[in-house]
């Protein structure tokens, strides 16, 4: 095991990954920006170093300065969370290149598994069903070509994308000429790469994603499945274990699927395989993410894995002290992302100081949080404030307790997404399970009404 880790990352999940070290008896190094020096992780951690000013790409990319961090530290491994730098292949290879543990999938697989294009060359010889799809198409006429024959709607995929960045859809061959050159030049902005390729659009697919994790001893465990449909432009607000929509027969093929994927590639460390669920029972893959994911904590409530701990174990060389038939979905959990944004004005990020933070308690519940009172919300990063996680004997059980979790949670100071949360858990479809990757749009209106009633009800 190793004596000290460096996690090069901020906010929740730099915490998650230091009480993992923490119960492994193993050293934490906190790095941090300008803007983070009173945030909790560096407060937490054994040690810590500032690696630059305020925005990220001074600090929290700053690739050389946290290399430098981890040899003046003496750190061992070092751990890269979720966003940022963990799905950076460059950044992986320089860690081993330096003699560094890094504790995650190799730089290679990273590279291979983050190129859409690759990645769905690799599932289709994996025998792991793929939705129809081009390769790169270079020109807006051979993207034409693509949309007659498979026909529409299609969607435009930058294949260097992530986050819904340099993603466009298309009904008609109008709307393609124009969304064509939108994906091209967000990709390029975004990305190392404007290039771009052409699918089939499912129309209201759920995103069910498999969780797994391989050790260096040959061994390829998944732990399940989570239902992410719940989004707003690609990006996830609301995860549950396990599908609404998934049962013990459809629950093995996908996992399996997402076995004979990893194992084809030669996976290390915990990674997701996303898959688009179709209402006929038919699952199709999306993306590999090389990384621990932001929802892993419903995976953990539901199966009694610390992903994190083995993360470091597994990295550490240490083989599985268990097996897939161990591996038990046991009740129902749900996690909702606490964001420091107003849903009553598209969501728009509100950063500013948290006068007062109470947490939730009481049965059957989790919070990941870096907040405490009096801390400030800096304008530079992403807007997640907390992780409210339920789990319950069933599903029912999980939502109530939700419910309890979010009206008992208090941010003052700021406006946050805990109201929407509210009221995507008393909508009917949600309810009934029934919520697609379209659930947001469809059920947009009703969610505004309810948050106007709330508020107004609020100030009475």
């Amino acid at each position: 095991m190793f004596n000290k880790i460096l996690i090069a990352n901020r906010g929740e999940i730099a915490l998650r990954i230091m009480r993992a070290c923490r119960e492994l008896g193993v050293q934490s190094v906190a790095i941090h920006s300008s803007a983070d020096a009173d945030s909790l992780h560096v407060k937490y951690a054994d040690e810590s170093v500032c690696v630059g000013k305020n925005t990220s790409a001074e600090s929290y990319l700053n690739i050389p300065n946290i290399i430098a961090a981890a040899e003046i530290t003496g750190a061992e491994a070092i751990h890269p969370g979720y966003g940022f730098l963990a799905e950076n292949a460059e950044f992986a290879q320089i860690c081993e290149e330096d003699q560094f543990t890094w504790i995650g999938p190799s730089a290679g697989v990273i590279r291979q598994m983050g190129d859409k294009a690759t990645a769905k060359s690799m599932a289709i010889a994996a025998n792991v069903p793929v939705v129809p799809g081009t390769g790169l198409v270079d020109t807006v006429e051979e993207a034409a070509l693509a949309a007659e024959q498979f026909g529409y709607p299609i969607i435009i995929k930058a294949t260097a994308g992530g986050g819904g960045k340099g993603m466009r859809v298309a009904r008609d061959e109008d709307e393609l000429r124009v969304n064509y050159v939108a994906a091209r030049t967000e990709a390029g902005a975004s990305f190392v790469s404007d290039a771009v390729y052409i699918e089939k659009y499912l129309v209201n697919p759920r995103h069910v994603e498999v969780q797994l994790m391989g050790d260096s001893h040959g061994h390829m465990l998944h732990f399940g499945e989570r239902d992410c449909s719940v989004q707003r432009r690609h990006q996830k607000l609301l995860e549950e274990a396990p599908s609404p929509a998934v049962d013990d027969d459809l629950r093995q093929r996908m996992g399996d699927a997402a076995v004979r994927l990893a194992k084809a590639v030669g996976y290390r460390s915990a990674g997701t395989v996303e898959f688009l669920l179709h209402e006929d029972g038919s699952f199709y893959f999306m993306e590999m993410n090389t990384r621990i994911q932001v929802e892993h904590p419903v995976t953990e409530m539901v199966t009694g894995v610390d992903l994190m701990k083995w993360m470091i174990r597994v990295a550490a060389g240490e083989a599985f002290d268990f097996t897939q038939d161990d591996i038990k979905v046991q009740g129902h959990a749900i996690e909702c992302r606490i964001n420091a944004e107003n849903p009553e004005r598209n969501f728009m990020p509100c950063p500013g100081r948290v006068f007062y933070y109470h947490a939730p308690g009481g049965p059957g519940v989790r919070v990941d949080t870096h907040v405490y009172s009096d801390y400030m919300v800096p304008p530079y990063y992403d807007s997640l404030l907390a992780k409210i996680i339920t789990h319950g004997k069933d599903r029912e059980e999980a939502v109530a307790r939700m419910r309890r979790a979010l009206t008992e949670c208090v941010f003052e100071g700021l406006p946050t997404s805990t109201p929407f949360h509210l009221e995507v858990l008393d909508n009917p479809v949600f309810l009934e399970g029934k919520a697609t990757t379209s659930f947001l749009e469809e059920e947009l209106s009703h969610l505004q009404e309810g948050l106007r009633v709330r508020a107004k009800s609020e100030k009475a």
